[in-house]
């Protein structure tokens, strides 16, 4: 596989996440190239993604409409209450190692099932998994958006601590999107 070698530095990427943003904000479609030939492109030279996006299987959080990006521009990984374990951080260490990806942005959202679920203290079954580690992360806490905050940032933390020690010149950021207005606020 032929990649191109990524020019974006960390903070650029990030940038360029604002910036997508802000167009989302007032877009009624994705602007990004999605085209023919950049299914090409990226299938004969690879993939190269400037920013690894851990968030939320909602169905209301699409980080590639979110960020107005194109295909091969955002390493997504979606999960349930946007937390991780082994194997979302082995998808984050893939990205990072293979694909020089600079960026890994933790984005929680506003009215996310998954954090009522836990400060419901409701679940069962497979789901308990993901409410357990959401209830590890807000603690006491019991409005929304402030456990949704505290659980985005633990998962931040935990991949800085799991990743830091072999790629310290990743940055870890996180934001939390909000679904009623489209703009996500980078905490």
């Amino acid at each position: 596989m032929n990649l191109t070698p990524l020019t974006l530095s960390a903070s650029e990427a990030l940038e360029k996440l604002k910036l997508g943003n802000e167009n989302y904000l007032t877009a009624k479609a994705n602007p990004a190239d999605i085209s023919p030939d950049i299914r090409l492109k990226t299938y004969t030279e690879g993939q190269n993604p400037y920013a690894v996006i851990i968030t939320c299987a909602d169905s209301r959080v699409i980080p590639d409409h979110i960020f107005c990006a194109g295909i091969g521009d955002l390493f997504v990984i979606r999960v349930a209450g946007n937390i991780v374990g082994d194997i979302e951080l082995g998808s984050i260490e893939y990205a990072v190692s293979h694909l020089k990806t600079p960026l890994i942005l933790v984005m929680g959202h506003t009215h996310c099932g998954a954090i009522n679920a836990a400060l419901q203290k409701a679940d069962e079954g497979y789901a308990k998994f993901v409410t357990d580690e959401i209830a590890l992360a807000i603690g006491d806490e019991h409005n929304d958006e402030p456990a949704s905050k505290l659980n985005t940032l633990h998962t931040a933390d935990k991949i800085r601590k799991a990743l830091y020690d072999k790629y310290s010149n990743v940055t870890v950021v996180s934001a939390i999107y909000r679904t009623d207005s489209g703009k996500v606020d980078f905490i």
